[in-house]
């Protein structure tokens, strides 16, 4: 039981790690920054910066970014108009208020 839970944890613990390219003297971007750069390339539509800020992590640190990046972005959101995250979120997908 504890071997999986180990072997878990490891497949987490290395999702989260960042890369860096070989050769490069340059610290590693973090997990956030990559989620923030991506987020705002897509925003703008630009495909050549998305691309670039996918490859500092891995597709599962970039997803667990993005989604910490949402959900920090609708509460602040819905503080800032006085609503609820729920009512926010499904505003801006688009979806009706319940």
């Amino acid at each position: 039981m504890w071997g999986k839970v180990r072997k878990a944890g490891d497949r987490v613990a290395h999702a989260l790690r960042t890369e860096t390219k070989a050769g490069e003297g340059k610290r590693p971007h973090n997990l956030f920054e990559a989620a923030a750069a991506y987020v705002a390339a897509s925003a703008e539509d630009d495909q050549e910066r998305a691309d670039e800020a996918a490859g500092w992590v891995s597709p599962e640190a970039l997803s667990f970014g993005v989604n910490e990046l949402a959900g920090r972005a609708v509460v602040a959101l819905a503080r800032e108009r006085g609503e609820s995250p729920r009512t926010v979120a499904r505003e801006l997908l688009g979806l009706p208020a319940e």
